[in-house]
Protein backbone atom coordinates (compact mmCIF):
# COMPACT_ATOMS: atom_id res chain seq x y z
CA UNK A 1 0.00 0.00 0.00
CA UNK A 2 0.96 3.41 -0.47
CA UNK A 3 0.39 5.90 2.18
CA UNK A 4 -0.28 9.34 2.57
CA UNK A 5 -1.27 11.78 6.06
CA UNK A 6 -4.66 10.60 5.45
CA UNK A 7 -5.22 8.26 2.82
CA UNK A 8 -3.82 4.98 1.73
CA UNK A 9 -3.67 3.75 -1.96
CA UNK A 10 -4.15 0.30 -2.27
CA UNK A 11 -5.34 -2.89 -5.12
CA UNK A 12 -8.83 -3.03 -5.86
CA UNK A 13 -10.65 -5.60 -4.03
CA UNK A 14 -13.70 -7.17 -5.54
CA UNK A 15 -15.53 -6.22 -2.30
CA UNK A 16 -14.91 -2.15 -3.27
CA UNK A 17 -16.65 -2.82 -6.81
CA UNK A 18 -20.44 -2.66 -5.78
CA UNK A 19 -19.55 0.40 -3.52
CA UNK A 20 -17.93 2.23 -5.69
CA UNK A 21 -20.25 1.63 -8.51
CA UNK A 22 -22.87 2.34 -6.60
CA UNK A 23 -21.92 5.98 -5.28
CA UNK A 24 -19.89 6.55 -8.14
CA UNK A 25 -21.12 5.99 -11.47
CA UNK A 26 -24.69 4.89 -10.35
CA UNK A 27 -25.11 9.12 -9.67
CA UNK A 28 -26.24 10.36 -12.98
CA UNK A 29 -25.33 13.91 -12.23
CA UNK A 30 -21.72 12.88 -10.64
CA UNK A 31 -21.05 10.41 -13.25
CA UNK A 32 -22.06 13.31 -16.29
CA UNK A 33 -19.26 15.25 -14.90
CA UNK A 34 -16.53 12.74 -14.28
CA UNK A 35 -16.65 10.28 -17.32
CA UNK A 36 -15.47 11.76 -20.76
CA UNK A 37 -18.82 10.34 -22.73
CA UNK A 38 -22.35 10.51 -22.05
CA UNK A 39 -23.74 8.42 -18.50
CA UNK A 40 -24.71 4.74 -19.33
CA UNK A 41 -26.32 2.10 -17.03
CA UNK A 42 -23.89 -0.35 -16.63
CA UNK A 43 -25.35 -3.97 -15.23
CA UNK A 44 -24.81 -5.28 -11.84
CA UNK A 45 -21.91 -7.83 -12.12
CA UNK A 46 -20.83 -7.40 -15.43
CA UNK A 47 -17.39 -6.43 -15.76
CA UNK A 48 -17.56 -2.67 -15.38
CA UNK A 49 -13.84 -1.13 -17.18
CA UNK A 50 -13.94 1.54 -15.23
CA UNK A 51 -14.35 -0.41 -11.74
CA UNK A 52 -12.57 -4.16 -12.75
CA UNK A 53 -8.58 -4.03 -12.78
CA UNK A 54 -7.16 -5.44 -16.09
CA UNK A 55 -3.73 -6.10 -14.70
CA UNK A 56 -1.92 -6.57 -18.16
CA UNK A 57 -3.16 -2.98 -19.23
CA UNK A 58 0.38 -1.17 -18.71
CA UNK A 59 -0.77 2.41 -19.25
CA UNK A 60 -3.62 2.17 -16.49
CA UNK A 61 -2.83 1.90 -12.54
CA UNK A 62 -5.86 1.74 -10.64
CA UNK A 63 -6.06 1.81 -7.16
CA UNK A 64 -8.74 1.80 -4.02
CA UNK A 65 -8.40 4.98 -1.57
CA UNK A 66 -9.14 4.02 1.95
CA UNK A 67 -8.52 6.13 5.17
CA UNK A 68 -6.05 5.25 6.74
CA UNK A 69 -7.67 5.45 10.37
CA UNK A 70 -9.64 2.44 9.91
CA UNK A 71 -8.86 1.49 6.40
CA UNK A 72 -12.77 2.96 4.86
CA UNK A 73 -12.82 3.08 1.19
CA UNK A 74 -13.11 6.50 0.16
CA UNK A 75 -12.55 6.25 -3.37
CA UNK A 76 -10.53 5.55 -6.51
CA UNK A 77 -7.13 6.81 -7.92
CA UNK A 78 -5.59 6.50 -11.13
CA UNK A 79 -2.50 6.91 -12.74
CA UNK A 80 -3.37 6.51 -16.47
CA UNK A 81 -2.14 7.84 -20.23
CA UNK A 82 1.34 6.15 -18.39
CA UNK A 83 3.76 6.82 -21.29
CA UNK A 84 6.86 4.98 -20.48
CA UNK A 85 8.88 6.97 -23.37
CA UNK A 86 8.23 10.44 -22.55
CA UNK A 87 8.07 9.56 -18.77
CA UNK A 88 4.67 11.48 -18.64
CA UNK A 89 1.28 10.07 -17.36
CA UNK A 90 -2.10 11.42 -16.29
CA UNK A 91 -3.59 11.46 -12.54
CA UNK A 92 -7.44 10.99 -11.75
CA UNK A 93 -9.65 10.52 -8.76
CA UNK A 94 -12.74 9.82 -7.59
CA UNK A 95 -13.87 10.54 -3.84
CA UNK A 96 -17.04 8.79 -2.36
CA UNK A 97 -19.73 11.68 -1.93
CA UNK A 98 -19.79 10.98 2.02
CA UNK A 99 -15.84 11.27 1.74
CA UNK A 100 -15.36 14.71 0.00
CA UNK A 101 -14.10 17.77 2.21
CA UNK A 102 -12.39 16.10 4.55
CA UNK A 103 -8.63 17.08 2.82
CA UNK A 104 -8.80 13.32 1.30
CA UNK A 105 -8.26 15.15 -2.36
CA UNK A 106 -5.39 16.75 -1.65
CA UNK A 107 -3.46 13.90 0.24
CA UNK A 108 -4.67 11.35 -2.60
CA UNK A 109 -3.16 13.64 -5.58
CA UNK A 110 0.71 13.68 -3.17
CA UNK A 111 0.55 9.86 -3.06
CA UNK A 112 -0.27 9.51 -6.80
CA UNK A 113 2.38 12.13 -7.22
CA UNK A 114 4.63 10.22 -5.22
CA UNK A 115 3.95 6.98 -6.78
CA UNK A 116 4.31 8.72 -10.57
CA UNK A 117 7.40 10.31 -9.61
CA UNK A 118 9.52 8.31 -7.10
CA UNK A 119 8.50 4.84 -7.92
CA UNK A 120 7.41 5.32 -12.12
CA UNK A 121 10.29 7.94 -12.51
CA UNK A 122 8.14 10.24 -14.12
CA UNK A 123 9.33 13.97 -14.94
CA UNK A 124 7.45 17.48 -13.90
Amino acid sequence: MLKGDKVGLRTRHEDDIPVLRAELYDDVVNASRAEGGPWRPITPGSKDPRLVVDDKEQGHVPFSVVEMDGGTLVGTATLWGIDNHHRSAHIGLGLLPSSRGKGFGTDVVAVLCHYGFVVRGAHG
